[in-house]
């Protein structure tokens, strides 16, 4: 890893490697294997940021499972607009399904909190949380995440999926800001 990189007018550090994301995704998929083993659940990655970790998370999963991916938004730059915005529905039946929403990052708690009364109306079997980061320090809406890989500060974060205006999503370790 460099030990910074630039991304528009912002300097970020190392934080997570590829490697250690890669042991704890492994090791979150053995919970999920075990978990619902014999049920065929639906994982439901939130785009754009959960693509990179869905994808890797779903090579590792050896257990029947569906993915449809639905797009909400609520960042501008390196904060939260506030706002949730649906860009991208969801076209499945969850009705009786079990039901796992995949998260790059939890922070606020915004985004989840609008969007599981509408997966709630539809009656799944289960529905859990799969988050590759939480931010408990910033954490202001009542969302549990069930499968968590990291616990993070409450810092902003870059790369594997993470972006800052756009760009960073294909770094593939997490580097954090480097503050002023």
């Amino acid at each position: 890893m460099p030990s910074t990189i630039k991304v528009y007018d912002k300097t970020f550090e190392p934080y997570l490697s590829k490697v250690v994301i890669a042991e704890r995704i492994k090791w979150m998929a053995e919970k999920l294997n075990k978990e619902y083993e014999g049920k065929r659940p639906l994982f439901i990655p939130i785009l754009n940021g959960s693509f990179i970790f869905a994808a890797d998370l779903f090579k590792e999963l050896s257990i029947e499972a569906e993915v449809c991916f639905i797009k909400l938004a609520s960042y501008k730059g390196t904060k939260s607009s506030g706002q949730v915005i649906t860009a991208i529905g969801l076209d499945t039946e969850l009705f009786g399904r079990h039901v796992v929403i995949v998260e790059d990052i939890v922070d606020t708690g915004k985004t989840l909190s609008e969007f599981l009364p509408q997966l709630y109306h539809q009656q799944p079997a289960s529905l859990k949380i799969a988050a590759l980061l939480h931010k408990p320090e910033a954490t202001t809406y009542p969302i549990t995440v069930d499968y968590l890989g990291f616990s993070v500060p409450n810092k902003f974060l870059l790369g594997y999926g993470l972006d800052y205006d756009g760009l960073g999503r294909n770094i593939p370790e997490i580097y954090k800001l480097v503050e002023a």
